[in-house]
């Protein structure tokens, strides 16, 4: 069972790991977007991880719902608003459980991404976030590794996709041949989940 440590783990796992990857996340918003994505997300999760550090939730709802907020009030652009959307629902979904299962953690992180998939409109095959996330939750009832290894999978898939959602669908033709930013630090938080489950 999954308590609110583990949860704290991979919301500082994520931070930690968006800390050392912002370069690259810039990097591949560059050519297609505003060139501030790792920026943003550097800035958002270092506010996640304070809060965290200030007031401890004891469920893992509570832990996921804070961290949200947190990113939306903290970040920039569309990826606020997303990941903070992504979090809050996927907590709201865990309800107020002290522990709760990988399977209803599944469940949950469906819910959040289908809350994304709405707020941005964006659907799988459109090279955003949701690319990497929709596999992942897929692959989620395998394993943790397994779903790390399908977000990963499923964001290296964006390359040769044109975006039709996002700031990266403005350049049109141009966004072929370019890895997605948010699909890629999707796969970052998906990395953190398996590294706090130890595997």
């Amino acid at each position: 069972m999954l308590d609110a440590d583990f949860f704290r783990r991979w919301m500082t796992a994520t931070a930690a790991s968006v800390d050392r990857e912002a370069e690259r996340l810039t990097a591949l918003d560059s050519p297609i977007g505003d060139a501030d994505h790792g920026s943003n997300l550097q800035r958002g999760f270092t506010a996640v991880a304070a809060a965290l550090d200030k007031e401890a939730p004891g469920t893992p709802g509570g832990v996921l719902i804070l961290a949200g907020r947190q990113l939306i009030s903290t970040v920039g652009g569309a990826s606020g608003p997303l990941y903070g959307t992504l979090l809050r629902r996927t907590g709201k979904a865990l309800g107020d459980a002290g522990e709760v299962s990988a399977e209803q953690l599944a469940e949950a992180l469906r819910a959040g991404v289908d809350a994304v998939m709405t707020l941005g409109g964006a659907a799988p095959g459109d090279a955003t976030m949701i690319d990497a996330l929709v596999p992942a939750v897929d692959a989620l009832g395998d394993s943790f590794t397994a779903a790390r290894t399908a977000a990963e999978e499923g964001a290296v898939a964006t390359t040769p996709l044109q975006a039709r959602k996002g700031r990266a669908s403005y350049v049109g033709e141009r966004s072929i041949g370019h890895q997605d930013p948010g699909a890629t630090s999707a796969a970052l938080l998906i990395a953190a989940l398996a590294e706090a489950a130890g595997e």
